[in-house]
């Protein structure tokens, strides 16, 4: 409030103080700072030396720097040269984004009891408690996912081949499969990010995307076997 009370947001055209901004944008004022020194947001209004003023239009862009960031866990020099480049490629990235996961996450909503896991695929509580741990599993209080119990039946199948803790095979081996693809779907991600967003409908993505599962399963399998065989005959 100005000396003669009339609001500093109405004597500079509707332009915000940082305190202003932060509040506005739900962002602090010195992660905002960190964006102006790092040229993802253009340069203020400067009316003194210590006294700077914002455009109300750089709410809605720092919002969108925040969700690329913890949505879609682009670096800063990422983000800004999406900005620079195409601004509305930014928006298409989140939409697209947000479309894959809201189809992703549907067919995950139904869940299956612990009671009945336990009966239809007899693994122990024990297994089942240590596969959650660590994150191989993610049940919650009404149970299990779809791919949770596709997982819980395939480690049923492994151990009801053999491979069980007498021989040495616990459920730490899963994680060797997690981190090998924790890093193929980043690079999935990214790969459908950079050519799709924007360019292709998401309506049209996701149906892409799930026309190509069993594809994709069936080329990772094949792909394994080919890779099993070339590693045994190096081994030789």
């Amino acid at each position: 409030m100005s000396a003669t009370g009339t609001p500093d947001t109405q004597q500079n055209d509707g332009l915000l103080r940082m305190r202003e901004l932060a509040e506005a944008s739900g962002v602090p004022a010195p992660t905002i700072k960190h964006y102006l020194r790092e040229g993802l947001l253009p340069e203020p209004v400067k009316t003194s030396r210590n006294m700077a003023y914002y455009p109300p239009e750089f709410v809605d862009r720092i919002k969108l720097i925040k969700r690329l960031q913890e949505e879609r866990y682009l670096p800063l020099k990422a983000i800004k040269n999406v900005l620079d480049e195409n601004p509305g490629r930014a928006e298409a990235m989140l939409e697209l984004g947000d479309q894959i996961l809201d189809r992703a996450l549907a067919g995950e909503r139904s869940r299956t009891s612990a009671a009945e896991v336990s009966r239809r695929y007899g693994l122990p509580k024990e297994v089942l408690d240590r596969l959650a741990e660590l994150e191989v599993l993610t049940p919650n209080s009404r149970g299990y996912s779809p791919s949770d119990v596709t997982i819980i039946e395939a480690i049923g199948r492994f151990r009801a081949g053999g491979y069980d803790e007498q021989i040495g095979f616990t459920v730490y081996d899963t994680l060797r499969y997690k981190t090998a693809l924790e890093e193929l779907v980043r690079l999935e991600v990214d790969v459908v990010m950079e050519r799709l967003a924007g360019e292709v409908p998401p309506e049209r993505v996701v149906e892409m995307l799930e026309a190509g599962a069993q594809p994709l399963k069936d080329l990772i399998a094949a792909l394994h076997t080919k890779l099993m065989v070339a590693e045994l005959e190096r081994r030789r």
